[in-house]
């Protein structure tokens, strides 16, 4: 599903919309005052929902984004029932979803594109929530920490099969474990050499 594009205005019409000088809505650009997008000639652009902030008007709720991910390519069914799963539930929920994204990469990679389009649509504000189908999909460590950027970003994360997961403490340390080597192999070796696969194998049968 394509991303709703949100409309940019200009730094000056912005500047007139809000009644200020255009050099005081610069000064709060560079501030971190003001969210703006900047664009590949250099020229920053106010998204619609920030001059909506910026006026003390309300901003639509109810406004999701998909977050899908998968390790391997082999894995692109999977990647499908997820995206699947959270269309329905948005559905269920009522929610509007405004952007998909997906990810085929590990957990532990920390410059997934999808991830770092995720964010970038947040921080534009035309999302509130963020749709997983388990927190290891965001990320296999530091959910905590990508948690509380998304709050500080104006939205929520909701975990759709979070009640269902019912995983003991050793079952998820042997996942996270198999992540790390599964991850430092492939940088090692290449994500899908034999030598990658031998030391995963070799982990699993030493700790199973």
């Amino acid at each position: 599903m394509a991303m709703k594009e949100e409309k940019l205005y200009s730094t000056g019409k912005t500047a007139k919309m809000l009644g200020i000088h255009f050099l005081t809505l610069k000064k709060w650009i560079y501030k971190g005052k003001v969210k703006a997008v900047k664009t590949l000639g250099g020229q920053y652009r106010i998204p619609e929902s920030e001059i909506r902030r910026l006026l003390g008007q309300p901003t639509p709720k109810n406004q999701a984004v998909i977050y899908a991910r998968v390790s391997s390519a082999d894995q692109k069914e999977d990647l499908k029932r997820q995206k699947e799963t959270l269309q329905e539930h948005a559905k269920e929920k009522g929610y509007q979803v405004v952007a998909v994204f997906e990810d085929t990469a590990s957990g532990l990679n920390e410059n997934r594109r999808g991830l770092g389009k995720m964010f970038d649509t947040l921080r534009t504000n035309a999302a509130d929530i963020v749709l997983i189908t388990w927190k290891d999909r965001l990320t296999r460590f530091g959910f905590e920490y990508l948690k509380s950027h998304v709050e500080d970003l104006g939205a929520r994360i909701e975990t759709v099969n979070e009640q269902q997961e019912e995983k003991t403490p050793q079952e998820e340390l042997v996942e996270d474990l198999l992540a790390i080597v599964t991850s430092f192999s492939g940088r090692l070796y290449g994500m899908r050499s034999n030598k990658t696969k031998k030391v995963v194998e070799t982990v699993k049968r030493t700790i199973s």
